[in-house]
């Protein structure tokens, strides 16, 4: 009964504990969405008053739009490009042999463990050679290099527990590699491949320090133009868009957990 009960107590201080840290992760979004209310002409918490001023300021203004338009497009080009390449790079570390696997393992969480600064001048004075800077495609092109980690150890998770007999068998009754990897395989881990898509996309659209070196003008993101505009002025308008963002993600989140429980539900 001792034992029971001391279990019992361990277990409640793990609960606590846990629960503080997560009310600690989620504090600041806490604290800016009902400053995204405010009708105050700065930012303040808790508001004074409520007003929607600051969603209309953000969804009226060319500027913002076009800032919100290029990270949106450059999040789904990063999507599209890093899902596949960094599904295939999974499936084919995990068919190679240990030896290779953990050596190219460790290339790959490279761009995760060195800081980004040092990533993004090397990468700006790249693109200063080859007329990059400024440029959606200079921006796709560095996302995806930067989220294809994440896609990368997402899908290996997956397949670590796949049991590959299933596609020798189909292999040995006649099918290509291909054709195999492609019916068998990827629907066994379709939701690690989507949680990678999901980790792609957010990782793009959330970027800042890359963005500030080689977005501008036209191209300019949304994050460099928060980050511009908080070091201008501390304008509402930043928790409005913040908001918008955190409703992005959330939704996406949620999408992705509902098909993974849907793929559950039909085993």
């Amino acid at each position: 009964m001792e034992q029971i009960g001391k279990r019992k107590i361990d277990g409640m201080w793990l609960t606590v504990v846990g629960i503080a840290v997560l009310f600690f992760l989620i504090l600041p979004t806490l604290i800016v969405i009902p400053m995204s209310f405010s009708g105050a002409s700065f930012l303040e918490f808790p508001p004074t008053s409520l007003s929607l001023r600051w969603y209309a300021a953000y969804f009226n203004s060319p500027e913002w739009m076009s800032a919100t338009q290029t990270s949106l497009i450059v999040a789904v080009m990063t999507t599209v490009i890093a899902t596949p390449l960094g599904s295939l790079c999974a499936y084919g570390l995990h068919c190679s042999t240990p030896r290779i696997r953990n050596s190219v393992q460790a290339l790959v969480i490279i761009p995760i463990v060195v800081p980004v600064i040092l990533i993004a001048v090397g990468v700006f004075s790249l693109y200063a050679k080859l007329g990059l800077n400024y440029t959606l495609t200079g921006l796709v092109i560095a996302h995806t290099a930067i989220a294809l980690p994440f896609v990368i150890v997402t899908v290996m998770s997956g397949l670590k527990n796949y049991d590959f007999d299933q596609e020798l068998a189909a292999r040995s009754l006649g099918a290509s590699r291909a054709m195999a990897l492609w019916t068998i395989t990827v629907p066994q881990v379709k939701f690690s491949i989507q949680t990678g898509a999901f980790l792609a996309f957010i990782t793009s659209l959330d970027e800042v320090v890359i963005s500030m070196l080689i977005s501008g003008g036209d191209n300019a993101t949304i994050t460099r133009r928060m980050f511009n505009s908080l070091r201008d002025q501390l304008d509402p308008t930043i928790a409005a868009i913040s908001t918008c963002l955190i409703i992005v993600s959330i939704t996406v989140l949620i999408g992705v957990q509902l098909i993974g429980r849907r793929k559950n539900i039909d085993k």
